[in-house]
């Protein structure tokens, strides 16, 4: 004779396959939901072209090499200074200059072979040359302004021409030997 108790415990029954089911769709609604929530909590591209703070690795850029990115919508210089422009960076007469700066107030202490300046042009803001292999580097090394002739040394600093003020320096800090941290 048959106990009511008896009940074969492998055998599935539709409530075990509506419980799954319920669970699975569960799931599939819960990531739905919390994917789209967690990602709308990190800053959108307007935001970060808006001024967020932007990590520059500079171990890539090669000695004698520079390159431009935008920060705050606004063009930022990063060079890759050789010894040779330091030298002659440090070299100057810094009561000579149109707006007189030593170099070692333009790079932080302990890397003063990263330089990194605003990249536009004191005078009326145009983009001066000398980033890219073969521009001009004007008559001290750095970079050249052709619009109105403003030449700028190594170190950014105004040497001849109708640009009043030397490249300005953005905020940034090294936050590693070859990283930066800009803004």
């Amino acid at each position: 004779m048959a106990n009511a108790t008896d009940t074969k415990p492998t055998e599935s029954t539709r409530r075990d396959f509506l419980m799954l089911a319920t669970g699975a769709v569960g799931a599939v609604g819960l990531g739905a939901v919390v994917v789209p929530l967690v990602s709308q909590l990190a800053p959108d591209a307007q935001t970060v072209a808006a001024g967020a703070p932007i990590d520059l690795d500079l171990a890539p850029i090669a000695e004698g090499q520079a390159i431009k990115l935008f920060w705050r919508g606004k063009l930022i210089f990063v060079r890759h200074r050789t010894k040779k422009e330091i030298d002659e960076a440090r070299a100057v007469n810094v009561a000579s200059l149109p707006d007189p700066q030593p170099d070692q107030a333009r790079v932080k202490q302990g890397h003063e072979e990263f330089l990194v300046v605003y990249g536009n042009c004191t005078h009326l803001g145009c983009v001066p040359l000398g980033n890219s292999p073969g521009d001009p580097k004007g008559d001290f090394d750095g970079w050249f302004c052709p619009c109105h002739g403003s030449h700028y040394d190594s170190s950014g600093r105004i040497r001849k021409g109708p640009a009043p003020l030397n490249l300005p320096i953005p905020p940034y800090a090294f936050s590693a030997d070859t990283k930066i941290r800009i803004g």
